[in-house]
C-alpha cells in the first residue's frame, strides 16, 4: 500500500514503529458529494446518469460496500464500474488486465494512483479504493466509502425510481451506533490485528474484535437485522468483513479465536444476507485470497494463497425465525423514502 508525496509515488507500508506497533488508517481526503442532501459546507455536484464511474477492487471491503448498494439501488444502467487486480505491489493497485482486472475503458490508466494525479499533480496522501470519479470534470469526487454509501443511497433516486432506503431517518441514531462499534473493533479491528507489529498491540485489538463480534452475535439473537426488523446499510458495512472473516482474517491476520462459522448467529445472518438477490454477484473469493496472501508479504513473505477453507454459503439459514418472513420480502427493506 504506497502513497503520493507531492504526485510522487513511494512503495512504502505503514510505518507502524512510529505508533508503538499500531495500525493507523488515515483518513480519506476527498470529499466532495453528490445530490442535494450532502453534509453542509461539501461541494455537491449534480446527479446525472452517466456522469460518474465508480472505481473498486473486489478485494477490499470498503469497496465492496458500494459494490452492493450499486446493486440494491439499482444503479448498474446510470454509473460504470472498473476493477484493478487483486495483485497490490510495489505498483499499489494496477488495472493490468492479464493480472484479473477490468482495465480502465473511461482514462485508460495503468496505475490507480493516476486518478489522483489527474484530480491534483501535487497529490499527497494514500492511494486507496472506492473512488467515484465525475467524467466531466476528470476529478475524484469522494473516496471515503461511508460517504459514498450515503450518496448511492439517495441522490440517483430521481433517475432511478428506485427509492429503498438503507438510512432511514426513524433508525439513524441506532444505525450510527453499531456503524461506530462495527468500524472501530470489526471492519478496522481485523486490520488492526493482523498489521500490529507489537505483541501486546495484536493481543489488545483481537480481544476487541472478538468481544464485539460476541456484541454483535447477541444483538442478532434478538433481532433480524442490526437496527431491527429491516436491512440497512449497518448490515452491508458488517456483511463485507463477515464474508472475508473465515476465508482471509482467521488465518492471514490471526484473527482466529473463533470462526465466524463457530457464532451460530452471526454464520446465519451472514449467509442470509449473502442469499440477497444481487448479492452473491458482488462476492469474488479468489480476488480477496489472492490479495491478502499475495499483496501482504511482511505479513505473508512466502505468497502462498492457501487452497481452504471450502465455504458454502448457499446453505439454509434460520433468520426467518426472527420475523416470520420469506428473505425476499419487500418488508425486509426499510420503506420507500
Amino acid at each position: 500500500m504506497g502513497l503520493l508525496v507531492n504526485g510522487e509515488w513511494h512503495d512504502q507500508w505503514y510505518d507502524t514503529q512510529k505508533h508503538g506497533g499500531e495500525f493507523v488508517r488515515e483518513s480519506a481526503q476527498l470529499r466532495d458529494w453528490v445530490g442535494t442532501d450532502g453534509p453542509d459546507g461539501v461541494a455537491s455536484h449534480p446527479a446525472e446518469a452517466g456522469r460518474y464511474h465508480l472505481y473498486v477492487s473486489l478485494a477490499c471491503p470498503w469497496a465492496h460496500r458500494i459494490l452492493i448498494m450499486r446493486k440494491l439501488k439499482g444503479l448498474e444502467s446510470l454509473m460504470g464500474v472498473s476493477h484493478v487486480s487483486p495483485l497490490m505491489l510495489d505498483q499499489g493497485w494496477t488495472y493490468d488486465e492479464g493480472e484479473g482486472s477490468s482495465g480502465d475503458p473511461v482514462n485508460g490508466i495503468t496505475y490507480h494512483r493516476e486518478l489522483y494525479t489527474l484530480t491534483d499533480p501535487h497529490y499527497t496522501g494514500r492511494v486507496t479504493l472506492p473512488v467515484l470519479w465525475d467524467k466531466k470534470r476528470r476529478a475524484i469526487v469522494n473516496n471515503e466509502s461511508a460517504d459514498l454509501l450515503r450518496i448511492l443511497n439517495s441522490a440517483f433516486d430521481e433517475l432511478t425510481g428506485n427509492r429503498l432506503d438503507f438510512y432511514p431517518q426513524e433508525l439513524r441514531e441506532e444505525i450510527d451506533a453499531v456503524n461506530a462499534d462495527v468500524y472501530e473493533h470489526i471492519n478496522n479491528g481485523v486490520y488492526k490485528s493482523g498489521f500490529a507489529t507489537e505483541q501486546s498491540v495484536y493481543e489488545k485489538h483481537v480481544h476487541a474484535l472478538f468481544e464485539a463480534l460476541e456484541r454483535m452475535e447477541k444483538r442478532l439473537s434478538e433481532k433480524r437485522y442490526l437496527a431491527g426488523e429491516w436491512l440497512t446499510e449497518a448490515d452491508i458495512r458488517l456483511f463485507t468483513t463477515l464474508v472475508r472473516f473465515d476465508a482471509v482474517y482467521h488465518g492471514h491476520f490471526k484473527c482466529n479465536l473463533k470462526r465466524i462459522e463457530d457464532f451460530p448467529n452471526l454464520a446465519n445472518y451472514l449467509r442470509e444476507l449473502y442469499q440477497w438477490p444481487g448479492i452473491a454477484q458482488t462476492v469474488n473469493m479468489d480476488h480477496i485470497q489472492r490479495h491478502y496472501y499475495y499483496s501482504h508479504d511482511t505479513i505473508n513473505p512466502t505468497r502462498i494463497v492457501p487452497a481452504g477453507p471450502l465455504l458454502n454459503f448457499h446453505r439454509p439459514h434460520d433468520r426467518e425465525r426472527l420475523a416470520g418472513q420469506g428473505i425476499f420480502n419487500a418488508s425486509d427493506v426499510a420503506p420507500a423514502r
